[in-house]
């Protein structure tokens, strides 16, 4: 869940202030910091912008750029509420880690000691497969699944129960713990879960045990039908042209998968929560911290533990997650280390907004050894696997991908629904004018790339994996 670009002046003055480093902004990183977030609102048209940066639990800089609704010229200030996406999940995992605290849950209990009815294939998902998306469910939330004639319509009204039975049609696409893949699946059953142990919504549990003692006044539960103050409107970027963004029914805005409001003053409480032993203890904490380990006794290959990924930027670690739903897109990153924590909410969808770029970058600005690393291109020995994958990304974008270019599973997984979503977003990115090659490296038999494809509007780093034959075998897409 949760998850056009204008190049002008705006952005030129940006990069010339960072490049100059002006003793005024030496002084004070915010000048910095306005200018960059300014050019980068500019050159990815987003409409507006909320920004919180917190040292030791404390704001140093909370603050709003552009607009929260275009149709008022409503501008986005510190309190404007933003749509939570998936950065929601921390709170249900906290949620989950304090019955686990009370001995309401084990973690390595299995699902159906909660959910009795749950179907045999669910046997050996244990409550931290849920947590940590290692449990092999399917996602609910995908393009077949999703459309108008799909068992989860966005647009269908149930009750719980019926979501759960919904849920339980579909089929593993692995065995607990043997693999690692992100699933809002995992998330709606916690919701539903906490519900069962406690009898309470789980955003009522939320909003009792979490929100309420921390004071986070403005920090809720998605609806439609309130009144709330501070609201700001969610947008999509279509063909070129803003859209507001699409009606979904209420279900699908109070599953814990991530269907909260929140604002970067509220964030701060959490941030500083995080820090002290408030919500949980520390070892319980440092657990949701930690990369949770694969049947393998490997760790699961995205570094993520409960609700946060983890990683080293120059040695300092991250714990941080991204979001996305309804047209917001959102990020958190604390470095611990550093007691520096950044957040980024915006209201555009996740296919033209980079906010975890946005919060890499303003890090670096507060603590230079934070600074993202600029990727260098190396010397492409194989030019012509780059006219090969320049050619496949014009198909895709075109909607002329062939499904024999692809190994039967990674087509089993793209064809037709998303490949036809990845088409209509490298769409909207423009003209591909260069495509560098940033590593090579072997998988295996599988010869594998990564790419920096630089787009008219944006660029994308593109990670390919080729058989003997040269059929495609993974083909991700990510923004860093």
């Amino acid at each position: 869940m949760r998850e056009l670009l204008m190049k002008g002046s705006v952005v030129l003055l940006c990069a010339t202030l960072l490049a100059a480093g002006t003793s005024s902004s030496e002084a004070d990183p915010g000048l910095k910091v306005d200018a960059y977030v300014r050019g980068e609102i500019a050159r990815e048209g987003i409409p507006g912008l909320a920004l919180g940066v917190y040292r030791d639990g404390k704001i140093v800089k909370a603050e709003g750029y552009g607009l929260a609704n275009l149709e008022w010229d409503v501008p986005v200030k510190a309190d404007t509420l933003f749509q939570s996406g998936s950065v929601g999940k921390q709170f249900t995992a906290t949620a989950v880690m304090m019955l686990v605290e009370e001995g309401k849950v084990g973690l390595d209990d299995p699902v159906q000691k909660y959910l009795p009815d749950a179907p045999d294939s669910w046997k050996n998902i244990k409550i931290r497969n849920l947590l940590s998306h290692t449990s092999g469910l399917g996602e609910y939330e995908n393009r077949a699944r999703t459309k108008p004639d799909g068992p989860f319509y966005l647009r269908l009204d149930m009750n719980e129960d019926e979501l759960y039975k919904r849920i339980t049609a579909m089929p593993m696409d692995f065995q607990p713990g043997e693999d690692w893949s992100y699933r809002n699946t995992n998330y709606v059953l916690l919701g539903i879960l906490i519900r069962k142990v406690t009898g309470k919504f789980y955003g009522d549990f939320l909003a009792e045990r979490i929100f309420k003692p921390l004071g986070m006044v403005a920090t809720r539960i998605i609806s439609d039908r309130d009144i709330i103050p501070h609201r700001a409107a969610g947008y999509e970027l279509v063909k070129g042209q803003l859209k507001n963004q699409e009606w979904v029914s209420p279900t699908f805005n109070s599953t814990a998968d991530g269907a909260l409001y929140f604002t970067v003053l509220d964030l701060e409480k959490w941030d500083a929560a995080l820090y002290t032993e408030k919500l949980l203890k520390r070892s319980s904490s440092e657990q949701m911290w930690t990369v949770v380990k694969l049947n393998s006794g490997q760790p699961n290959k995205a570094n993520y533990g409960f609700a946060w990924g983890i990683k080293q930027v120059n040695g300092h670690k991250v714990i941080e997650h991204g979001g996305a739903w309804q047209g917001f897109t959102t990020h958190i990153a604390r470095y611990v280390d550093d007691k520096l924590t950044i957040v980024v909410l915006t209201n555009l969808d996740a296919g033209h907004a980079q906010p975890d770029k946005v919060a890499h970058k303003v890090a670096g600005m507060y603590v230079p050894a934070l600074t993202p690393v600029e990727v260098q291109a190396i010397e492409d020995k194989e030019p012509q696997t780059a006219i090969l994958m320049r050619n496949l990304l014009q198909e895709i974008a075109d909607g002329k991908a062939d499904p024999d270019r692809f190994t039967p599973e990674l087509r089993a997984k793209l064809f037709p629904e998303a490949i036809e979503g990845a088409g209509d977003y490298l769409k909207e990115l423009g003209t591909l004018k260069s495509l560098e090659l940033i590593k090579r490296g072997q998988q295996g038999e599988n010869r594998a790339y990564t790419y920096r494809a630089n787009y008219e509007r944006t660029e994308l780093f593109l990670s390919v994996q080729l058989t003997r034959d040269n059929k495609t075998a993974v083909l991700d897409f990510s923004n860093e």
